[in-house]
């Protein structure tokens, strides 16, 4: 346990506080430099970084392309938050939270800029009416999409940090964001008992932005943490999760804007469905 901690009558800003991604934590809003955006020749405009965050919305756009929606087509442009790009002016004109994934739909006479990725996936799925899944479970579908945004935080910014990023282990925040972590996974777990997708029969945006998160936890892509949450437990979401991971499309979105990792999952930048045959011919199944 670290010695006790007395918070001030005032909290100043005096210092970073350490630990991995302390140079994007501050206090303050707005650009810290000057930086245009770069503008490529499809209707979307992605800037992002392939976070679980970022994967949300490469997986929506794969799919809609594989499923027929040309009109999909997009540029995505890598954003190194480590690096602080996330703080570019262009940057904070599209998300003012400075925060990937961010979207410029350039499709129509006006651009429209669209910031936090539940907003990015509801926009493309009503622009294409496409996987919303059945009026009747409508309602449905948008709980859970609403539920991933609430919840993940407690996920990612909760456990993810101070199990695998905080300067060093502290017993009472570990033990605390672990017990949630496992009830989230527990309410996901007794979802899929009775059904293929999370909000019902059908694959939604629903399940596009749950997968990238509670998926690749229970899939072992995050904070190498299989073991200590005892994810083999979770049968139902470990088959939920197996099933969407062998989609084309979803092996396509995870590879976008990847800067780390194994190379050959890597494809920093897209700007046209070939560059995946030339980066990765052998790991991409064809898509039909």
């Amino acid at each position: 346990m670290t010695d006790s901690y007395t918070p001030p009558k005032v909290w100043t800003w005096d210092s970073e506080n350490g630990g991995k991604f302390a140079s994007t934590n501050r206090p303050i809003a707005g650009a810290t430099h000057d930086k245009e955006l770069p503008v490529g020749k499809h209707p979307f405009q992605l800037y992002s970084l392939a976070t679980p965050n970022g994967q949300k919305v490469t997986i929506l756009l794969e799919e809609l392309l594989a499923a027929g929606h040309s009109d999909a087509e997009y540029d995505a442009w890598l954003i190194k938050i480590g690096d602080g790009d996330q703080f570019g002016s262009g940057f904070v004109d599209i998300n003012p939270n400075s925060k990937i994934p961010a979207l410029m739909d350039r499709s129509g006479d006006t651009p429209v800029r669209v910031f936090e990725s539940a907003a990015i996936l509801m926009h493309l799925a009503e622009k294409f009416d496409a996987f919303l899944g059945a009026k009747e479970t409508r309602a449905e579908m948008l709980s859970w999409l609403f539920w991933q945004m609430g919840s993940a935080p407690y996920l990612g910014g909760g456990f993810g940090h101070f199990y695998a990023y905080a300067p060093e282990p502290m017993e009472y925040p570990i033990n605390r964001f672990a017990m949630e972590a496992k009830r989230q996974l527990d309410v996901l777990d007794r979802q899929l008992a009775d059904t293929d997708f999370i909000s019902g029969p059908d694959y939604t945006i629903a399940d596009m932005a749950i997968w990238p998160w509670y998926g690749g936890l229970v899939l072992g892509r995050l904070y190498n943490a299989g073991e200590f949450l005892d994810v083999e437990s979770y049968t139902n979401v470990l088959r939920w999760a197996k099933t969407i991971d062998a989609r084309p499309a979803v092996k396509r979105g995870r590879m976008v804007n990847r800067a780390s990792g194994d190379p050959s999952e890597q494809l920093r930048e897209r700007h046209d469905a070939s560059d995946f045959d030339t980066r990765t011919q052998d790991k991409i199944e064809a898509t039909g």
